[in-house]
């Protein structure tokens, strides 16, 4: 095409020179006519935009429409018929419409009557029709055949439009097809060649030709592929021969044709009425003979366009401002018709598209051209209508993948350049007013995103920066328009609320409401805009906003508390505290700055509240104290709520705590900066707290007596209960106020200024003093309730341990009554009082309980029956106070005196064999320990065959034995018995030999007993090792003795193995303490128990040879 020189642009206001398409034209394609450049293209619209402006200013609006319409709209409209009329191709994007329809779809949109349409479109049928041609681009080709003895080809392209008819005339006389169509069926004027490219099997070309036809409806398109072959020398071929000599058949082949005949490669032939009217896709090249079917791709552009059209339509304008305001007509006759609130997508019906096609193509209009009127028109639409910036995003990329694939003439890059720039100074405008064009709602937030998406796309696009050299940082940018919206936003805000009156009570109430409306824009910019900032241009709105808002915001509070001054009263000071409350929520807002680039002018706003904080404390305490003493005087001392979680404290405990709590939420609310200043005020706090607490403590029992002066004792009692366990829950409020409080923080934040003593002597010293005064007023409540107890409880005991000698009472029946006493009493404390005070209660009762216990448990020494009533007792208060754990723990139960207690009635309460059973076990634990061998060691071989039930022993010797004749030596021998004698009592002792004058006799003795295994695995089984001294005219003298348990011995310990592993050990002896086992003075205390006496009689006589003291 040829461009035209003239014009305007589709917006009106500025004249463009429209782009200059050049095309790689074939070198040496004589065949290419001309361009003829149209006397009207020099005459096209020469007003200049200032006289129309004017023109259009002073007319009225009617005027105005009727001149936009027949100067605007009618010559695109009639650009439009003339391009149906001549359409080629098919539409790529859309599906083909009729003639009608277009014609329809454009009456619609440019709102052209039945009788306009009519006379436009005979004007169009009038015109000069313009000169039909297909443009094709030879872009490249790949795997083609070699035909040249190198294995490479010399391909070249030849390239026309020929008739069906033509094709098929043509011919070959000889019976072998011809390969050749267009060389002899086209004149030579209408065949086009591209360059020849030497010994390549993938030539590119990227060459463009014009091909002329008339009439598309037989016409097809034929592109051959030849290799070109060059007349060389014998000497040539001598040399290609022996290069590559595989290419002997291809010689051999070469040599048979005539001298410069061309190779036939292959061929695309194509049906024009079956081409869109744009086409880029790589062709199969089709073969005339089978011998090689495959012969390679070629990559063609066809595009179908018009030369030579009536430019008189549309007045010279240039075919891309008539494409602009086509554009721009049919965007705004869609976005008339769209239903519904949702932006504009970017999208246009069918007809649109493909009318839009078919001009773009008709013109030969780029896709960067087209790209760019589209950005063009829809930024400005963007301006006026509710465009998706995404559109916007999408035309963007467009023009930076064009940008270096083709120049643009000055007057487009002019208006491209001017036209981002003045995008970007519209984006900043909006940003600049975010709060209110992008709420942060889920619908209007991601727009704002795609906005600023839209202008980093601008400036990164390689087109801005050319267009634009000057730096333009966008960061700055968005920072200024920030912080310039920021400033007119919080003067709008500020103006909304104005005081109503002069009263300085109304101006703080202003200043409240215009710092809660800062308050929520920090708070939405923190959790939404900054997101959006962030993800968009790395930028950190937050801070931005939060430092403008800040320096405002401390100029407007200056400006207020000025007003103030020597004026604070408690009303004032009221109406301050909400101000307070907004500027500390404000300032923890600090804590998400990134960086901070100066320093925050509200950093240390409490301290113009100083004046104000006494007003707050005092409102704080006498409210407090208020409620306190309202909620005492209705409080009937009644238990709130009974059930499955009972609620045993009044109404006034619940109430306190609720009004202590505004206290502690002034301190976290307050969160006053200054360490020393902060101590001061927590020590009022805390001072204020204590005295509430005492002051109820005091009200409570004033109450406590008004209401028991007219009750009967049981309401009396109850209402006693409810007092402690009120003062209990005021207690256990105080022990967390600490806590509350976060005493921790402070003590950390005070270190530098409070020493610890004077720390310890205010705050918790306070709060000591005061739990003090309610423990004793709760102690003093709780032995009033127990001294009954403590005397019933013993009256019980000693009742039920005075009749042990009644033969018809057991000692379940004995303990009966002091059981029931104890479940009926503290059934009622536990319903009447809390877990806390029910506890205190029942400690001081078990020690009491134990107490006597132990006292009764003296008085009697070998009654087996008394103690054993006494250890039934000890369980079952036991039980009683541990109530399955909902009593005393049992920590708190097994005292030191209890262990004592139980320890001396379990062993009194045993029969004579479990003592003497427990005796032998207690002498093989002392086995165990032992150490050393003072008196000597004996050493045995044991083991036990179950099948014969047989338990051997095999002694061995004994060594550094004592020497106990008065010539210095002994005479030893061995004693074995198996022990206890009740479980062994058909089992005789045995012993070895007597050896004489020797204190490391040799016995190797084995000794076998009939025992079996069940009795040997019973309780205190064990094997008695004695070693004596023979002594001729006296008894023998006792040299020591040692004890095995059964229990340890191969065979019967571990699996039952036929034949086990004898085991050999090495026994010390020891000798016993004389009157130090508890064991044997029960068993002795049991005068009438004959087994006892005998077995206390037979130790006592080894504890008298015994050496140990």
């Amino acid at each position: 095409m040829v461009p035209v020189h003239d014009g305007v642009t589709s917006s009106g206001d500025k004249l463009l020179l429209p782009p200059e398409e050049p095309h790689s034209v074939g070198h040496g394609s004589a065949r290419n006519r001309p361009r003829q450049s149209s006397p009207a293209r020099k005459l096209g619209m020469t007003r200049r935009v200032k006289e129309r402006k004017d023109l259009k200013d002073s007319e009225n609006p009617e005027e105005r429409e009727r001149w936009h319409k027949e100067q605007e709209l009618k010559p695109l409209y009639k650009e439009l018929l003339y391009t149906i009329t001549h359409r080629l191709g098919k539409p790529v994007a859309s599906k083909e419409y009729t003639e009608s329809e277009l014609h329809q779809y454009i009456r619609e949109a440019f709102r052209m009557t039945e009788e306009e349409h009519e006379g436009l479109f005979e004007k169009a049928q009038s015109a000069q029709p313009p000169e039909y041609c297909l443009m094709v681009t030879v872009k490249e080709a790949k795997g083609i055949l070699g035909k040249d003895i190198s294995g490479f080809s010399d391909p070249y392209c030849l390239l026309t439009i020929l008739q069906s008819e033509k094709a098929n005339q043509h011919k070959p006389s000889q019976l072998k097809p011809s390969k050749a169509v267009v060389k002899g069926a086209a004149e030579d004027e209408a065949v086009f060649e591209t360059d020849i490219k030497k010994q390549t099997l993938n030539p590119v070309w990227d060459q463009t030709f014009i091909l002329r036809f008339e009439d598309m409806a037989d016409a097809n398109f034929h592109m051959e592929m030849w290799d070109k072959d060059e007349e060389v020398s014998l000497t040539q071929k001598l040399e290609e021969f022996r290069a590559n000599f595989h290419g002997i058949k291809r010689m051999i082949k070469d040599a048979k044709k005539e001298k410069g005949q061309d190779d036939f490669l292959g061929s695309v032939v194509l049906k024009l009425k079956d081409l869109h009217c744009t086409e880029d896709k790589w062709y199969i090249l089709e073969p005339r003979t089978e011998t090689y079917p495959d012969r390679g791709q070629c990559h063609l552009q066809l595009k179908f366009i018009h030369r030579d059209r009536d430019e008189t339509l549309s007045a010279g304008r240039s075919p891309y401002v008539n494409y602009c305001g086509i554009l721009q007509q049919f965007v705004h006759a869609h976005i008339s018709k769209q239903q519904g609130s949702s932006p504009w997508k970017g999208e246009l019906c069918g007809e649109g598209t493909s009318l839009l096609e078919f001009y773009a193509t008709q013109n030969d209009i780029s896709p960067f051209l087209q790209d760019l009127a589209k950005w063009v028109a829809y930024s400005k639409l963007y301006q006026s209508l509710e465009v998706d910036s995404t559109v916007l995003f999408q035309q963007l990329t467009s023009i930076e993948y064009h940008w270096d694939q083709q120049e643009l003439p000055y007057q487009q890059k002019q208006e491209l350049g001017d036209s981002l720039h003045g995008f970007l100074q519209y984006g900043l405008c909006l940003v600049s007013k975010y709060r209110d064009i992008f709420p942060p709602t889920p619908e209007k937030t991601p727009r704002l995103h795609t906005l600023l998406r839209v202008l980093v796309q601008i400036c990164k696009t390689r087109a801005f920066q050319k267009l634009n050299p000057a730096q333009f940082a966008l960061n700055e940018e968005v920072i200024d328009a920030l912080l310039t919206g920021t400033q007119e936003w919080f003067n709008i805000k500020k103006g909304l609320h104005q005081p109503m009156t002069k009263e300085l009570t109304e101006t703080v109430n202003a200043l409240s409401r215009l710092i809660g409306e800062v308050q929520e824009d920090i708070r939405q910019t923190k959790d939404v805009w900054n997101r959006v900032f962030v993800s968009a241009v790395q930028l950190d709105v937050f801070t931005v906003v939060y430092q403008k808002l800040d320096e405002v915001l401390a100029e407007e509070l200056r400006s207020t508390l000025a007003q103030l001054e020597n004026q604070m009263d408690q009303s004032l000071a009221n109406s301050l505290f909400p101000v307070y409350l907004s500027l500390q929520a404000i300032h923890k807002e600090k804590a998400f700055l990134q960086k901070r680039g100066k320093g925050l002018q509200l950093i240390h706003f409490h301290e113009d509240f100083r004046e104000a904080l006494p007003y707050w404390l005092n409102k704080a305490f006498s409210t407090t104290m208020e409620r306190v003493e309202k909620a005492v005087q209705v409080d009937q001392l009644q238990p709130l709520q009974s059930g499955m979680v009972p609620i045993k404290h009044s109404s006034s405990a619940v109430d306190l705590a609720a009004c202590l709590q505004p206290i502690c939420q002034l301190w976290e609310q307050l969160g006053w900066p200054d360490p020393e200043e902060g101590f001061m005020l927590m020590v009022k706090l805390t001072e204020d707290i204590c005295k509430i607490a005492v002051t109820y403590c005091h009200t409570l029992k004033r109450r406590v007596r008004e209401l028991s002066q007219d009750s009967d004792p049981d309401s009396a009692i109850n209402m006693l209960c409810v007092v402690v366990n009120d003062l209990e829950h005021l207690r256990s409020v105080l022990t967390h106020l600490p806590q509350r409080l976060n005493w921790t923080s402070l003590r950390e934040r005070t270190r530098h200024v409070i020493g610890d003593t004077q720390f310890q002597n205010t705050l918790p010293s306070q709060l000591q003093h005061t739990q003090a005064v309610l423990t004793r007023e709760i102690r003093s409540a709780v032995d009033t309730l127990g001294k009954k107890l403590h005397t019933d409880i013993e009256t019980h005991v000693r009742s039920m341990a005075s009749r042990h000698r009644l033969p018809s009472r057991s000692t379940e029946d004995a303990v009966v009554p002091l059981m029931r006493y104890l479940e009926r009493e503290l059934q009622y404390m536990n319903e009447n009082l809390v877990q806390e005070n029910f506890n205190s209660l029942l400690t001081p009762l078990w020690t009491n309980s134990v107490k006597i216990l132990h006292q009764i448990s003296q008085q009697e020494d070998g009654n087996l029956v008394y103690f054993q009533r006494l250890q039934y007792t000890l369980q079952c208060l036991e039980q009683c106070f541990h109530a399955e754990g909902n009593g005393l723990p049992l920590e708190t139960l097994h005292t030191d005196e209890y262990k004592i207690l139980k320890a001396h009635l379990t062993q009194s309460s045993m029969t004579c064999h479990q003592l003497i059973e427990k005796f032998f076990e207690k002498k093989v634990w002392e086995q165990k320990v032992y150490s050393g061998e003072k008196y000597g060691a004996v050493t045995l071989i044991t083991s036990y065959k179950r099948a014969d039930q047989r338990l051997h022993v095999e002694v061995l010797n004994a060594v550094n034995l004592l020497p106990l004749d008065s010539n210095g030596s002994s005479d030893p021998f061995v004693l074995l018995s198996l022990e206890p004698r009740h479980t062994f009592p058909e089992v005789e002792p045995r012993s070895t030999k007597i050896k004489n004058r020797d204190l490391n006799p040799l016995f190797e003795e084995s000794f076998e007993f009939l025992v079996s295994l069940e009795q040997c695995q019973m309780a205190g089984a064990c094997l008695l090792v004695s070693v004596l001294d023979h002594d001729m005219l006296q008894s023998d003298d006792f040299e020591g003795e040692a004890f095995l348990s059964l229990k340890s011995v191969p065979g019967i310990s571990g699996g039952g193995n036929v034949d086990p592993v004898p085991a050999q050990i090495r026994l010390p002896l020891m000798h016993p303490k004389p009157n130090s086992d508890s064991i044997l003075k029960l068993l002795e205390n049991r005068k009438g128990d004959r087994e006892a006496q005998a077995f206390v009689k037979q130790r006592r006589q080894k504890e008298k040879k015994s050496q140990e003291i």
